[in-house]
């Protein structure tokens, strides 16, 4: 009988624990596109004297909140009609009604009925009222909500790594993330109640999942052996599944029933994952009730006196806020989570919005790239971690490889769709590239914050994460002016444009001057000491090398058992 390996065991609890995660963040992203009261799909029946016509072919037209029926809109309509031949939208929801205008009847029949909600329900059985027909949100304020859940974000990144080194991984990445899935029960209701309510819920999410990045880098270095780190943080990307896993079961629930019940969903799942998380993860290796005694040694060997589990003393905080390793880690960030957050965020609203896709066709195209995302991180890690196991290539240049696809060749990718965006296959296929090349970060800037300080990688991923995130509402922000009132292909040019310059912008100056080699400030001991760096990457090396030995014994031992 093949025993699982107790970190094997870790890594898919991270996976999954990473997917609902980002379930919480982009569960909005894709209900707004039916919260918003926005331009229904009604069919159109046109009396007309003329014959069948042959330049009008959709059945459904799209309107805005209002009928304009000014002189403009004629004109528009009489150039693909004939002189007496008029096709009208409205904005209304549960009936239908004649509209004669001109002589021209049309019926108006609403494509989508409203379905069961407890919420509705309650509402109604309370007398409030609320509105009904879908929220009359402009793209500012629809910004402003999509954006809200990073304004506070940041501001748990540093916390996040203190508390795990003082209380430990598993209570803080744990409730961070059931706190985030048990406030998404309370998410529909608050809408209807108000916008702005609605935007605290969000900043109270983003505030309380802050938390969790930089205190799963603390348990990473308590648990994973230096050559095993590009692929152990790949788990990091079960993000990227998350984002296309239910980015298209999200769409596919809102059609079969409504948006209300998706956040339901994230409720249900989350608490899920909590129970499991709790039963069968652990802090440290030693405090693991059912390991492996082998697994165990061969983790805590590995790791050496690169990790200490007592009391390190104060932390050199000097030391970390003006390190350049550190501030390089911190800019390739900046970027990697622009270029991410603007896609992930935003690409439901553009497939819908420009490619005029529906709700099932946006969320499985708008998923797609963040498995191919995971898919291609997998690889390169795996090519990765090879590299470094044969002495092939030194730690810091392989992590200027990785950052610079994850960045450089990303913005190129961009820049692409920037360019060819208005092809609608060109905009899926630059998009789902873009992407998956991001899936580099793993082995990149991620794997590179523990390199650097496997006892402070908490802290340093926190100071990262506390800047980094930053995007992630900037970019919201400045899409919804960009696209204000102003849904054309050209404006979301400029709004890739923009993403393109911050990719390749940090990517280069991450290559240029960024160091992965431990560093003296990572043990308090040495912290004051001035040693070459050229000692400590020989000494990273030969640690590394007799990591292996441990592993290379039990494969000799294996082949012997079944020989």
């Amino acid at each position: 009988m093949v025993e699982v390996q107790a970190r094997t065991v870790l890594w898919y609890l991270v996976f999954i624990g990473f997917a609902v995660n980002y379930m919480i963040r982009i569960n909005l992203n894709i209900t707004i596109v039916e919260m918003i009261a926005t331009k229904p799909t009604l069919t159109a029946v046109v009396t007309t004297q003329t014959p069948a016509l042959t330049n009008f072919t959709q059945n459904h037209l799209l309107n805005d909140s209002h009928m304009h029926l000014a002189s403009a809109n004629n004109n528009s309509i009489n150039a693909n009609l004939s002189s007496n031949s008029l096709a009208v939208s409205a904005n209304a929801r549960n009936h239908s009604s004649d509209v004669d205008v001109g002589g021209v009847k049309v019926l108006q029949e609403v494509a989508k009925e409203q379905r069961y909600t407890w919420e509705r329900q309650l509402l109604n059985a309370l007398g409030i009222p609320y509105e009904a027909d879908g929220f009359a949100w402009n793209e500012y304020q629809q910004g402003l909500v999509l954006g809200s859940f990073y304004w506070a974000h940041w501001l748990t990144q540093i916390p996040g790594g203190i508390l795990a080194k003082k209380y430990g991984t598993k209570l803080v990445f744990g409730l961070s993330n059931a706190v985030g899935c048990w406030i998404c029960f309370v998410i529909p209701l608050a809408s209807y109640w108000n916008y702005q309510v609605l935007i605290w819920l969000r900043i109270l999410q983003g505030l309380v999942t802050g938390l969790s990045w930089p205190a799963m880098h603390h348990m990473t270095a308590k648990w994973i052996p230096p050559n095993e780190r590009s692929k152990f943080v790949t788990a990091y990307l079960g993000s990227s599944v998350g984002v296309a896993a239910f980015y298209p079961i999200f769409g596919y629930v809102m059609h079969w029933t409504s948006w209300e019940w998706v956040y339901l969903m994230c409720g249900i799942i989350g608490t899920a994952w909590w129970f499991c998380w709790l039963y069968f993860v652990y802090n440290t290796p030693a405090e693991h009730p059912r390991i492996d005694i082998s697994e165990q040694r061969y983790i805590e060997k590995s790791l050496g006196a690169s990790v200490h589990h007592d009391d390190l003393g104060p932390t050199p905080w000097r030391r970390i806020l003006t390190s350049r390793a550190v501030w390089m880690n911190v800019i390739a960030q900046w970027g990697g989570i622009w270029g991410l957050f603007t896609m992930m965020t935003q690409a439901p609203t553009y497939f819908r919005v420009i490619h005029h896709w529906n709700i099932r066709a946006t969320g499985i195209l708008s998923g797609l790239p963040h498995l191919m995302r995971m898919l291609f991180a997998l690889a390169f890690s795996m090519f990765a971690d090879y590299l470094l196991r044969t002495d092939k290539i030194k730690r810091t240049n392989l992590r200027k490889l990785a950052t610079g696809i994850c960045c450089i060749v990303n913005g190129s990718m961009v820049i692409c769709l920037a360019i060819f965006g208005y092809n609608a296959l060109a905009a899926i296929v630059f998009l789902t590239l873009a992407l998956m090349f991001h899936g580099a970060v793993s082995s990149g800037p991620l794997a590179s914050i523990v390199d650097m300080s496997p006892n402070y990688a908490g802290i340093v991923l926190g100071i990262s994460g506390m800047i980094g995130v930053l995007p992630g509402f900037i970019s919201s922000y400045i899409v919804g002016i960009m696209t204000l009132n102003n849904q054309t292909v050209e404006a979301w040019r400029n709004v890739f444009l923009l993403c393109a310059g911050m990719l390749i912008g940090s990517g280069v100056l991450y290559v240029l001057f960024a160091d992965s080699t431990l560093q003296d400030w990572n043990s308090p001991k040495r912290a004051q000491l001035v040693i070459d760096p050229k000692e400590l990457e020989f000494l990273h090396a030969k640690v590394t090398k007799e990591n292996e030995k441990p592993r290379i014994d039990e494969e000799e031992k294996e082949s012997d058992y079944k020989s």
